[in-house]
């Protein structure tokens, strides 16, 4: 019997409520701040995120599900979102457009990791990009939006954690000083972190690994190494925040996982669970745009996880809106009835009524419990007689009690 691959999960009929729900709060958040929605392709060339994301990273090393297509070209499954919306940024000349430039997405995201609970290999991410301002006020903006959006879906057991992990004019100096840090705990690391202090030294303040705990509590911390331009976006977006009346915690340890970040990251997680439970995070990559080709472009943005977002709703208790009850369920009885039955379902459907006709050769009372079973508001019951005379029976499921209505009066009998 085949499954559905490991790290992926079917999202069931009783499950869409949930999904209906987040998208709906998704799209009436990002109009409020004028952002437009973009769709990108599924997959990419791979140096698309090689060298957007970064080689060293666990995302490029481990994580992407790259292949070559049928002309020998290496394409990758969309491992993160924001690239792509570089590319088309860069592709579409969105640079000669009024600045700034928002957009946001809702998509699928593919990497190869170990499944845990709310995050698959194959999951789902909304996520906003902000192109062509590099003014601290719309960092703030873009967290409030990301705030605003889990207070709407009714989330409030959340934190926001925020850090500076400065720029190319001051993270070199930083990340000496870490490096010289961590040379004196070599022995103590893990084997991944003793690959990173060579490679990518940024990453070793987000190891999970025990053992590695206690030394990246105690690592430098790169607010403390900003140049003044740094230092004092930092401080103003802090200020932002503080109008804004959003509460934030300020994590040393926080760098994201991707190497485009400058200044600006955050992450916003749930309370006392930590940062592997974070729903999403983001910050700024203003060099981004001018490495994959483009002007230089500051730029910021997040992306947040769908699942985990509808595991805390769940957690929450947050009830979400019931999809709409089926209005009318058609039983008949004979060749001549279904006949009627399936022009009058045509009929109703064209007037905006929702309908599930009976099929079959099932006996009256199969046909009610099955009208019953689908949470049926009406069922109109057509037989022969029915078909003489030009009528219907319609039966109030809630109650059982039955009317006779001639077929030119059925809607305006439903929506009474």
């Amino acid at each position: 019997m085949y499954q559905a691959p490991r790290g992926t999960a079917d999202i069931l009929p009783e499950e869409q409520p949930y999904w209906r729900y987040v998208e709906k709060v998704i799209a009436e958040v990002t109009l409020l701040y004028g952002y437009q929605r973009i769709d990108s392709p599924t997959f990419e060339e791979t140096g698309l995120f090689t060298r957007s994301v970064g080689e060293g990273t666990d995302l490029v090393d481990k994580e992407m599900y790259a292949f070559d297509d049928k002309g020998g070209k290496s394409l990758t499954l969309r491992p993160e979102g924001t690239a792509s919306v570089c590319r088309a940024y860069i592709q579409h000349g969105m640079s000669n457009l009024p600045q700034p430039v928002k957009l946001y997405y809702v998509c699928p995201i593919f990497r190869y990791d170990r499944p845990q609970a709310g995050r698959y290999r194959q999951h789902y991410q909304f996520g906003c990009e902000c192109f062509g301002e590099d003014d601290p006020i719309m960092d703030a903006e873009v967290i409030d939006l990301a705030w605003r959006f889990f207070k709407t879906l009714g989330l409030r057991k959340l934190s926001l954690h925020l850090n500076n992990i400065g720029c190319k004019e001051c993270r070199p100096a930083y990340l000496k000083t870490l490096k010289n840090y961590y040379s004196k705990h070599t022995n103590s690391l893990c084997t991944d972190c003793k690959n990173r202090l060579e490679k990518n030294p940024l990453r070793l303040l987000d190891c999970k690994q025990a053992s590695c705990q206690h030394i990246a509590e105690n690592a430098p911390h790169s607010i403390d190494a900003l140049c003044p331009a740094c230092a004092s976006h930092f401080a103003q977006l802090q200020k932002y925040l503080g109008l804004l009346r959003i509460p934030f915690i300020i994590n040393n340890r926080l760098v994201r996982g991707l190497d485009y970040y400058t200044r600006t990251v955050f992450e916003i997680q749930p309370e006392e669970e930590g940062s592997q439970s974070a729903l999403g995070g983001g910050g700024r990559y203003d060099g981004l745009i001018e490495q994959l080709g483009g002007k230089p472009t500051p730029a910021l943005g997040f992306g947040l996880g769908i699942e985990r977002i509808i595991l805390n709703i769940k957690k929450e208790n947050i009830s979400v809106p019931a999809p709409p009850a089926l209005q009318v369920f058609i039983a008949y009885m004979g060749d001549a009835a279904r006949d009627k039955a399936l022009k009058l379902a045509s009929d109703l459907r064209q007037s905006g009524v929702s309908v599930i006709m009976s099929s079959g050769e099932k006996s009256l009372k199969a046909q009610l419990r099955q009208a019953n079973s689908l949470g049926a508001k009406w069922t109109l019951i057509i037989g022969d007689e029915e078909v003489k005379a030009g009528t219907v029976t319609l039966r109030d499921m809630a109650d059982a009690s039955q009317k006779t209505v001639i077929f030119s009066e059925i809607v305006s009998h439903l929506k009474l």
